[in-house]
Order: C-alpha cells, then sequence, then structure tokens
C-alpha cells in the first residue's frame, strides 16, 4: 500500500460520542480538508463544561464547525443529516470496544437509508480508527489511509484543547503510535485509516474520502 494524493471532498459530517473523538481519530485528516476549503462540522452529544468549552476549542483547532446534539437518538442523527447534506460521514466503528461509540455508529446507520433514499447524501460513508485499532471483532482493517503528516501538528494542537482528559497519558501517546503505525504502512511519517461502510449495498469507487 502507498500514499495517494488526498482529494478533499465538499463536504465532511463526523458524528463521534465524545468531544475529543473527531480530534483523536480524524483530527489530521479533518485539517487536510478544512485548508482545502471543506465544510467541516463536528457533531457530538451535548456535554456539560468544561467537555462543551473543550469540543468548541478542539473543533476550532481544527477549522471546523461544530454541532452539538442535545439527545444523541437516531430522530437526532437524521434530522442532522437532512439539515447538513454532507457529502462524506465519518463516525465509529460498528463493533468499537467502547459502548457510547457503537450507540452512535448504530444511530448513524439507522439513520442512513431514509436520508440517502431522500437527499442522495451522504455519497460516502466510513468509519474511524479506535483504541489500539482493535474492535471487538480483531483488528481494524487498513483500507482508506490518509498522510497527515502534514497536519500532524494540527492534530495534536486540536486533542490538547481536551484538556480535562488524559491526553497526556493515554490518548496522545496512542495517537502517536497508530498514526506512526499507520504511516509505515504506506511510507509515510503519520496516518490515519478510515474504513467504507455501504450505503444501500454501495461502496465508494473513491480510493480517498
Amino acid at each position: 500500500m502507498t500514499a495517494t494524493a488526498f482529494i478533499p471532498p465538499g463536504s465532511v459530517l463526523t458524528v463521534m460520542a465524545h468531544p475529543d473523538d473527531a480530534e483523536l481519530w480524524a483530527g489530521g485528516t479533518l485539517a487536510l480538508c478544512t485548508a482545502a476549503g471543506t465544510d467541516v462540522t463536528i457533531a457530538v452529544p451535548r456535554h456539560p463544561e468544561p467537555r462543551a468549552s473543550e469540543a468548541a476549542a478542539g473543533a476550532a483547532a481544527l477549522g471546523a464547525g461544530l454541532h452539538q446534539i442535545n439527545e444523541p437518538t437516531v430522530a437526532a442523527v437524521r434530522e442532522l443529516l437532512l439539515d447538513t447534506r454532507p457529502e462524506v460521514v465519518l463516525t465509529h466503528p460498528l463493533r468499537d470496544v467502547h459502548p457510547d461509540h457503537r450507540r452512535i455508529a448504530e444511530a448513524v446507520l439507522e439513520a442512513l437509508p431514509e436520508v440517502v433514499i431522500a437527499t442522495g447524501h451522504p455519497r460516502r460513508v466510513y468509519t474511524t480508527d479506535t483504541y489500539n485499532s482493535l474492535t471487538l471483532d480483531g483488528p481494524v482493517p487498513a483500507h482508506t489511509t490518509v498522510d497527515i503528516t502534514t497536519t500532524w501538528a494540527t492534530k495534536q494542537h486540536a486533542l490538547a484543547a481536551h484538556a480535562s482528559q488524559p491526553i497526556a497519558e493515554h490518548f496522545a501517546p496512542m495517537a502517536e503510535n497508530l498514526a506512526r503505525l499507520w504511516g509505515a504502512r504506506i511510507g509515510v511519517s503519520h496516518a490515519e485509516n478510515f474504513v467504507p461502510l455501504p450505503v444501500l449495498g454501495r461502496l465508494p469507487a473513491a480510493i480517498a474520502l
């Protein structure tokens, strides 16, 4: 596997469980997107302070907008998808080890068919990496691996915005390890990996987001 030129989509919506998830699992790629002019929105359930403010700071560091979902139900996710009509959606693996991650991913999956039939969007849906790249079913497969070498520092800065979380002790070292491992697979310094989900039985033809 080798690195391919990054072709940014027109718009990206991430639907994640926690305020630091988009930064941790996709921050470098989202920073690439915003630098290229992509409209990026990070959606997470509303959390009390200080996490709400940290969510805003992390999104701002990536150049992304923030949408805080009052109740992360299927109906709320459906409404968000209808309102934003993103080209690409990123969410957690359906078999993530974290139950909150699984619930959000399942809500996205359940909301998709009706929205795609009504609007034609999203065009593509991908799941992100997870803790040490291990799901309940085994390792995350290599698929769409994005070179984030140029935005690695931005990702670190966005992660650091989540000061209430064990970033320095736990998440930042894990992010470094994962980014270097994915990067080594495509011959670059740092990378992030994404796995496509079928949308109405179709997988994306694109090899990039």
